[in-house]
């Protein structure tokens, strides 16, 4: 990866509202995710990625989601259980004409189901696309 591709990482780490000290649960990890994201999600918390197997409070949560995965539903549910009442939960589905590629109505159907709705979607990388999701308001 070169400076380019790092100081961009960073930016878009940044753009997602990671700060220095936050934990971020990774669930959906495979071959295919963006690497150089991961790596500038870790530099700008401060330190590794959980695995979906940890069990510590988490800040923030990214999901790397791709058609044929399962029950979106069923995951969004699973993402929220060690997640702050204040967290965020990045969904991460790859852009439209890739392989794996998620309708986004098939997310604005599902999140409501968990519990969650979506604010907001950035492209963070060529591959993927990312949606924000919060808790819905009691």
């Amino acid at each position: 990866m070169g400076e380019t591709d790092t100081a961009a990482g960073s930016n878009v780490a940044a753009r997602l509202g990671f700060k220095d000290g936050d934990l971020i649960q990774e669930f959906g990890y495979d071959e295919d995710v963006d690497f150089g994201l991961r790596e500038a999600i870790e530099e700008q918390v401060g330190s590794d990625l959980l695995d979906e197997e940890d069990h510590d409070v988490v800040d923030g949560v990214i999901v790397w989601w791709r058609e044929g995965d399962g029950d979106l539903v069923d995951m969004l549910m699973d993402a929220q259980t060690t997640l702050n009442e204040a967290g965020v939960v990045w969904l991460l589905t790859p852009k439209q004409g890739r392989d794996g590629h998620v309708r986004p109505v098939e997310v604005q159907e599902s999140a409501p189901t968990a519990g969650l709705h979506s604010t907001s979607s950035v492209g963070v990388s060529k591959d993927w696309s990312a949606t924000r999701l919060v808790r819905k308001k009691q």
